[in-house]
């Protein structure tokens, strides 16, 4: 897809290049020139430009972007007049970063439906791995459920997920299993990585150190942290 980030902070810089490491074509836009010196090798092609002017707009291909997102997280105002004009000249998604309840009112009110709140959701994502010990990372569907990566529970050790009868006994379902691998690089190092097995099947067994990638309910989750402290 061809992406415009406006805003290189934090955020929209971890975001362009995650993006385009995942092949997608991403414009980066900061009125700080250096932000957009700094990506301008990193990226499909960065502009410094003050968001907020209309006049600048002739320099980006809206007309041919799949998606704008506004990662804006200093100015609130120059957030909203950037989602604005967008909105105005162009029939891209955009996604627009919030940084207050009043703002999400006004994106609300302006038809985005895709809000973020990354210092929010990076908040309550370590939240959970805090609380839940042996969680490892954690996504949030909504307030009932989540996909989650547990440590495997020691008495899960040998067995096959058809013994465990985890749907049953846990109400929540394996989605796949993150399995440690040796690999040896081209001088000879050995590294160890985690590799994803694909979906398992009801005969695969269970391996110490495996990485369990589960859905649920938080509840659940919870528990079946809880027994394997």
């Amino acid at each position: 897809m061809k992406i415009i980030i406006f805003g290189l902070g934090n955020f929209g810089m971890s975001l362009a290049l995650s993006l385009t490491e995942t092949g997608n074509e991403v414009i980066g836009v900061d009125k700080d020139l250096t932000k957009a010196d700094m990506m301008k090798d990193k990226i499909a092609h960065s502009v410094c430009m003050d968001s907020t002017n209309e006049l600048g707009y002739q320099a980006l291909p809206m007309k041919q972007a799949d998606m704008a997102v506004v990662a804006i997280g200093e100015n609130e105002g120059a957030a909203i007049i950037t989602t604005a004009i967008i909105k105005k000249m162009s029939n891209a998604k955009v996604i627009s970063r919030s940084l207050s309840p009043i703002h999400d009112t006004v994106l609300q009110a302006m038809g985005i439906v895709s809000i973020v709140h990354p210092e929010q959701e990076a908040a309550e994502k370590l939240t959970n791995k805090i609380n839940l010990k042996n969680i490892v990372d954690n996504f949030k569907i909504d307030a009932k459920y989540s996909i989650s990566e547990i440590k495997t529970p020691p008495k899960f050790v040998g067995k096959s997920i058809v013994d465990l009868n985890i749907r049953a006994e846990y109400k929540l379902n394996i989605i796949t299993i993150l399995r440690k691998k040796e690999k040896t690089n081209i001088i000879g190092n050995t590294t160890s990585i985690m590799e994803v097995i694909g979906i398992p099947a009801a005969d695969t067994v269970i391996e110490k150190n495996d990485i369990l990638v589960v859905f649920g309910l938080n509840d659940n989750i919870s528990k079946i942290c809880d027994k394997n402290s």
